[in-house]
């Protein structure tokens, strides 16, 4: 097992979830409805739950660092998330279209690895896509009644998507151990993944009665994955790892 290309993989990996789980739980307290304050904070948790177990598989089973401080002590360039989960939420329809678009390529990327050679990561995944399932129940849920809604939420849906099209496809930026993955069965690969997304979520956005986004292969956001990020993580970080940073060496 090349070591190197599984702890980029799940670095990334880890640090999607543990981003778009923070960005997540902003949502806590000024929801549209008590409902959706609940869920995208359940949600949330979730989404960090799934960051920490794989830090831990991280930590125990590669050698790196303890997941607080993978979480928590690292700078802006050591994190490897995409910049779609950076964005701020902004209003309900994009934070609606990023979770239907990114927890869509989650629920698949955890289907693919429950075939992983990697068995760690093949347990886990088991697990995980079991509860990401729910994720995107809630999402499409919303994606067709507010897609057939109003003239207004049809059309907010619609903007959101197209802003959201070419930040959705940096998730699959692959890195340079894209080949080793798949050649020693660890991922099938960002093309298989981003291939088998397409065919799920294009029925869904076309019975919503949306039209997917024309894709400008110039325009789609990569360098997450290699540490160069959004004006938006650095604000993000210091805001997550404020406390700990206020006593670097202190125990918890």
């Amino acid at each position: 097992m090349n070591t190197a290309a599984v702890k980029d993989l799940l670095l990334k990996m880890a640090d999607d979830a543990l981003i778009i789980g923070h960005r997540n739980s902003e949502w806590t307290g000024i929801g549209p409805m008590l409902e959706e304050d609940l869920a995208f904070s359940s949600m949330a948790q979730d989404k960090i739950g799934h960051a920490q177990a794989l830090y831990t598989i991280l930590h125990e089973i590669l050698g790196e660092a303890n997941p607080d401080t993978l979480a928590f002590k690292r700078e802006e360039k050591q994190f490897r998330c995409c910049q779609f989960v950076e964005q701020p939420i902004g209003e309900y329809d994009f934070s609606i279209i990023r979770q239907f678009l990114f927890d869509h390529a989650e629920l698949i990327r955890y289907d693919l690895l429950t075939q992983s050679s990697f068995q760690a990561v093949a347990q886990l995944a088991k697990k995980v896509k079991g509860e990401i399932k729910y994720h995107v129940m809630h999402a499409d849920t919303f994606v067709k009644q507010l897609g057939k809604g109003t003239e207004e939420s049809h059309a907010r849906l619609q903007k959101a998507l197209n802003n959201s099209w070419h930040l959705a496809l940096g998730i699959f930026e692959k890195s340079e151990f894209e080949d080793v993955l798949i050649k020693d069965g660890i991922f099938a690969g960002e093309e298989a993944l981003k291939n088998r997304w397409l065919e799920k979520i294009t029925p869904i956005i076309q019975s919503a009665d949306l039209k997917l986004p024309v894709t400008d292969e110039s325009k789609i956001v990569y360098g997450g994955r290699k540490g160069f990020h959004s004006e938006y993580l650095k604000p993000l970080l210091d805001e997550m790892c404020e406390v700990v940073r206020t006593d670097i060496n202190a125990e918890w």
